[in-house]
């Protein structure tokens, strides 16, 4: 996803041979690059906002970035980088590109990056490595970011047999309790009902960005749907351009409904088109489609609910994860079928047990 320019974070993709970072830059810059022992620092003739953070991929273990200077610190045993600056095109913005060589196969990454390609063929990912503190009884395990949709202030759907946040909640916890089993750490958007912001926007952009790249293997939120009564059935989503024909009101909705939700989805919408030349997002997009597919596949298999598909749209609150990411809509709490079910905790234990289980699979964890 495209990073807001007041932002000087990058997006870390891991490839074959190196891994990449890449700053989103107010204008075209010229650049000049030092590798030193273990950083290399690329100064600039643009300003950027101060900021640092550790990371976690391969032959890279944290960036800083001051006024028009970016340095990033290599892993033990890495000792070299390219750099190069690419112009604003294609819908997004100028870019600074360090790509680090991590084996052998380094000796293929262009010079200078395309500012357009066809991303590879999607692979299975494995499961980022996470640092646990000392005596946690393992050193490295996946994370996933669980968000229960909605939340303190935010009801989300009501009707006459359940309210959104609660189920979303209790299935949340569910599903955590069944990854903490099989060695996932998992962090909760929430653990009670509470929301992270009364203003949308921000309470939106706080969920979204506890999924990290490095530090996060999936983020997944959940959600009730609402219709007419006699709509059924449940449905996952992945961020991208709504599907041909499809009803916007339901990302509106979710992104806060009114006029919030509207302009929020407009946002998101744009985001949408303006990473279609991102390379680095559409690896993330074919990851989060995986994803998606198997929580969807699992979904029906558990519940026998009617199957509304994997489809596309533009939910603000996976628009921001650099990390696979979804947003499962587990049924119609409007629908006097599945709203009673949706009450019920013997089913909410089976559409909690089909997200961990899509979950472990998508992660290649037993």
């Amino acid at each position: 996803m495209l990073a807001p320019l007041a932002l000087a974070v990058p997006r870390v993709g891991s490839h074959d041979g190196y891994t990449r970072l890449v700053f989103n830059l107010p204008k075209v810059a010229t650049s000049t690059v030092k590798v030193s022992g273990q950083s290399v620092t690329v100064r600039l003739n643009v300003t950027l906002p101060a900021e640092q953070g550790a990371l976690n991929a391969a032959g890279v273990t944290a960036y800083a970035v001051a006024g028009g200077t970016v340095t990033v610190t290599l892993a033990k045993g890495h000792a070299s980088a390219k750099a190069s600056v690419l112009p604003a095109a294609s819908g997004q913005p100028a870019r600074l590109v360090i790509d680090v060589p991590t084996s052998a196969a380094a000796a293929r990454v262009p010079a200078t990056p395309q500012a357009r390609a066809t991303p590879a063929p999607a692979r299975t990912p494995t499961p980022t490595a996470v640092t646990r503190p000392a005596g946690s009884g393992t050193s490295i395990r996946p994370r996933v970011v669980l968000d229960a949709g909605h939340g303190g202030y935010d009801p989300g759907m009501v009707s006459r047999w359940v309210t959104e946040k609660e189920v979303t909640l209790a299935i949340a916890m569910r599903v955590r309790a069944e990854l903490i089993k099989h060695g996932i750490d998992v962090v909760m958007v929430r653990e009670t009902d509470r929301h992270l912001s009364s203003d949308k926007r921000t309470d939106l952009d706080m969920r979204s960005r506890l999924a990290t790249t490095g530090t996060v293997s999936a983020f997944v939120s959940i959600h009730v749907n609402a219709a007419a009564s006699s709509a059924q059935g449940i449905e996952t989503f992945y961020f991208g351009q709504p599907l041909a024909g499809s009803d916007r009101s339901q990302a509106v909705r979710e992104n806060g409904g009114g006029s919030v939700g509207q302009e929020l989805t407009r946002q998101a919408a744009n985001s949408a088109q303006s990473m279609l030349g991102d390379i680095l997002a559409q690896a993330k997009v074919a990851f989060s489609r995986q994803l998606a597919q198997r929580v969807q596949t699992n979904l029906i298999a558990a519940t026998g609910a009617v199957n509304r598909g994997v489809r596309t749209d533009t939910f603000y609150v996976i628009r921001n994860p650099t990390t696979p990411a979804i947003l499962t809509e587990i049924g119609f709490g409007s629908s006097p079928v599945e709203g009673p079910r949706l009450a019920n905790p013997a089913y909410r234990d089976r559409i909690a047990q089909a997200i961990a289980r899509a979950i472990l699979d998508f992660l290649n964890t037993k």
